[in-house]
């Protein structure tokens, strides 16, 4: 099973390109990699995901020579995906304290 659901995926993009533009498989294995492999991100999930940012305004993307022949689609988060990623962020952070406290059964 996957547990990467669309809001977490969003989360996930946003976040992996908060420090640098990369291009497809970078983020994918990015992702992967800081996950430890938990979230198992694949193509087919992937580039829908990226094209859905692209078109919420939250990611752009533009070629770049490659030092391996082809050019390569880069992306990079615009000022609405840097603010989408805060506020996702806090939801995330909002959402962990509630599971939180419901999964850690502390004594009253």
């Amino acid at each position: 099973m996957n547990p990467l659901k669309s809001g977490t995926l969003d989360l996930a993009l946003l976040a992996a390109l908060q420090d640098q533009p990369r291009y497809g498989l970078d983020i994918l294995n990015h992702v992967n990699a800081r996950s430890g492999g938990l979230f198992d991100l694949r193509e087919g999930s992937l580039y829908p995901a990226l094209h859905r940012l692209v078109k919420a305004g939250w990611i752009e993307s533009d070629w770049q020579p490659s030092d391996r022949g082809r050019p390569r689609k880069v992306y990079r988060l615009t000022d609405d995906g840097r603010r989408a990623l805060q506020h996702k962020r806090q939801e995330w952070q909002t959402l962990r304290g509630a599971l939180d406290a419901l999964l850690l059964r502390r004594a009253a």
